[in-house]
């Protein structure tokens, strides 16, 4: 490794945390106190945390996007950590069931979900 290799990683990584840091602290001052009390909220149980994050994957179909998300918000102070962990474990699942659900056959059905909306 080049010692210009290593001051590239370096500088990647202190973008990165910069970057974590303007993220977390315009989280804090746009969302406020009310977003505080929305996420305690969802976040109330191990099982609801689990459908939150599996909810949230699968309306934006990315797992990573949810997980960047919720650091950014236990970053900021929003969410503990074990809220967290909840949420990135349903996220995990949430990419599970979408792929679990393109390997399946569901030509037949898609009659029924196009009547559903």
């Amino acid at each position: 490794m080049k010692i210009t290799d290593f001051f590239s990683l370096l500088g990647g990584l202190a973008l990165f945390l910069y970057g974590m840091q303007m993220m977390s602290g315009g989280l804090e001052a746009a969302a406020g106190n009310r977003m505080k009390q929305i996420l305690e909220k969802l976040t109330a149980n191990r099982f609801l945390g689990v459908l939150v994050g599996a909810g949230i994957t699968a309306v934006i179909q990315s797992s990573s996007a949810t997980t960047v998300m919720v650091v950014g918000f236990v970053n900021s102070g929003m969410m503990t950590l074990q809220q967290a962990v909840w949420i990135i474990m349903g996220a995990n699942i949430g990419t599970t069931i979408t792929g679990q659900l393109i390997a399946l056959d569901i030509g037949a059905l898609a009659p029924l979900f196009a009547f559903v909306g």
